[in-house]
């Protein structure tokens, strides 16, 4: 592993437990061409790095692309993602579009300003990975946000359901992945700061004041001082989840 020099405990967390999620769910096979969507945030970049890692580790080739969606508040911001794919010679595709302001407008009536910019652009995601052909979108959601994402359906839905590892879309022509769910948000950020990726701040005027913040408050409280509950939860949804995406392959 010299390559990517000596590896710190959740550095190696990080790399370990990737694997272990791709291998369980056979997420990827020979010649795929994954789809890394970057917002810039710790959760993405820690996925972009990883899997940089992983890729030179497989037993067969993968071609990786960074997919940055500039959602319009800061238009240089992804300036230092571009920087750092292009020192390391990663193929990467960014624009800029102006769905994040727009979500905070009239046009967006129904929807909380956070769903309809992540709609936008998720879908414009979808449109660049056929337009790369890419057989793979890989989305950076750890443990914390698959907890959440449960709650959230059960709450607001009525629904026990976490986010899927491994999911195939548009009749198996895209398969998107969460190479990444397994590991907690805490991991996620201690080896991004090992790593020192070059991560930017989220200027959305939402960000901290969403939905999924209201219950993600109410979790930290339900499990405060029991670190017990909180395992259990983790653990049960988890294995939930990684069960159902398992069974599919």
């Amino acid at each position: 592993m010299a390559s990517w020099g000596k590896l710190t405990y959740a550095q190696k967390q990080c790399v370990s437990a990737t694997g272990k999620l791709m291998q369980r769910t056979g997420m990827v096979d020979h010649g795929a061409r994954i789809g890394i969507a970057v917002s810039g945030g710790v959760d993405s970049f820690l996925m972009l790095k990883v899997l940089t890692i992983r890729q030179a580790i497989m037993p067969f080739p993968v071609e990786l692309m960074v997919l940055h969606v500039n959602a319009g508040f800061e238009p240089e911001s992804h300036k230092v993602l571009t920087d750092w794919c292009a020192a390391r010679g990663i193929a990467m595709h960014a624009e800029l579009t102006d769905y994040g302001p727009r979500a905070h407008t009239d046009e967006n009536r129904r929807n909380s300003p956070c769903f309809y910019c992540s709609m936008l652009r998720r879908k414009r995601l979808f449109e660049l990975c056929r337009d790369y052909e890419l057989t793979h979108l890989a989305f950076g959601h750890n443990a914390d946000d698959n907890v959440i994402t449960f709650f959230m359906n059960m709450l607001q839905n009525g629904r026990a359901e976490g986010l899927s590892a491994n999911e195939d879309f548009f009749e198996g022509k895209l398969r998107v992945i969460r190479p990444t769910m397994l590991l907690e948000k805490k991991t996620v950020i201690k080896a991004a700061r090992q790593w020192e990726l070059p991560i930017w701040e989220n200027t959305c005027p939402s960000n901290g004041s969403t939905q999924r913040d209201t219950i993600h408050e109410w979790l930290r409280n339900t499990w405060k001082g029991d670190r017990r509950v909180k395992n259990n939860i983790f653990n049960a949804i988890t294995r939930q989840q990684v069960d159902l995406t398992s069974k599919k392959v």
